[in-house]
């Protein structure tokens, strides 16, 4: 049957969409056209409710087996298969669909400072217009709000980042030799390296790609006047939209889009006092998670240092103390 060998399961604002393009162009590897397929997200029809935007997301969704597997149908005789849902690793349902499926694939994680990782998602949402709350910190406190609400998991901005959480369940169903955990800064400081330890995890020839495609970096608007009445009217759209045949619906709200990410300046990175009010939301899963894969991750805890990069974003090996003194904003 045409299904995935490996599968990139987590988290999202991670890199995930620039590795599955980097692992594209490895003549051994097959990587499904659909980037996102979220095919093992669900077991039933789209979701009658959910966030700003969520129903036409919902429409990406490749809901059916057959479908799926049409994904990797074409792929060579003796590649390996994969896909890139990096929402698979939070949503343990759809770990569990996994194992039941393919309790053989290999799974690729990679882990980014979940402080740093909430902002990369909110600014993607907000920047997009569609986060009504334009406070990182107000926007996290609505959480639990909005999961009651049915809110889709893009929106989970702290519950993504909780990994220890998630890995606890996935080593209940998978053992830890088939999966490959590495960290964000590790593809972006040393991308040939991270490249050979996939795919020698992955059984391929190393050194055959040496480069990770360069992402879009999300732009950050100010929040003026235009850009609130601009995000107002896009989300009265995608509401519209809900109702309408799936590029009716699009072409609806793409000028909004481009609009809103006009005049934007590159994403603003956390003040100290931001990033501590967020922290404690974390705290207790990184122990977790350190006790679940044997690894540190106690720099996560930190302030930004004083080149500017995040105590949270170094490589294994190179961990800084945890109390250390905060740089100036």
């Amino acid at each position: 049957m045409p299904l995935p060998d490996f599968l990139v399961i987590g988290a999202p604002k991670t890199g995930s969409t620039a590795l599955h393009a980097a692992l594209a162009r490895h003549p051994a590897l097959f990587m499904s056209a659909v980037k996102e397929p979220k095919f093992f997200l669900t077991e039933g029809p789209p979701p009658a409710r959910g966030g700003p935007g969520d129903a036409q997301t919902f429409r990406e969704h490749v809901w059916h087996r057959p479908d799926y597997e049409a994904l990797f149908a074409p792929a060579p005789a003796g590649t390996l298969k994969g896909e890139s849902t990096p929402f698979y690793l939070y949503d343990r349902k759809a770990q569990r669909r996994i194992h039941a499926l393919i309790p053989q694939a290999k799974l690729i994680v990679i882990l980014r400072d979940p402080v740093e990782r909430a902002h990369s998602n909110w600014t993607h949402l907000w920047s997009a217009g569609l986060e009504p709350v334009g406070d990182v910190l107000r926007a996290c406190a609505e959480e639990d709000r909005r999961v009651a609400a049915g809110w889709s998991a893009f929106w989970h901005y702290v519950g993504l980042g909780r990994y220890g959480e998630q890995l606890e369940h996935l080593f209940e169903l998978f053992p830890k030799d088939n999966v490959l955990l590495f960290r964000y800064r590790e593809l972006v400081d040393d991308p040939v390296a991270t490249l050979d330890r996939i795919c020698g995890f992955l059984g391929v020839e190393r050194g055959v790609i040496t480069e990770v495609p360069r992402e879009n970096v999300t732009a950050h608007p100010d929040p003026t006047l235009r850009h609130r009445a601009l995000s107002r009217v896009l989300r009265a759209g995608v509401t519209v939209g809900r109702h309408l045949p799936g590029p009716l619906a699009a072409r609806l709200t793409e000028p909004l889009e481009v609009a809103l990410q006009d005049r934007g300046r590159p994403r603003r990175p956390l003040s100290w006092d931001e990033r501590q009010a967020l922290i404690p939301r974390f705290e207790d899963d990184i122990a977790l998670l350190e006790r679940v894969t044997g690894e540190e991750f106690g720099d996560w805890l930190g302030p930004r240092d004083r080149s500017g990069g995040l105590m949270g974003d170094r490589p294994r090996g190179q961990r800084q103390a945890r109390n250390g003194r905060p740089s100036l904003p």
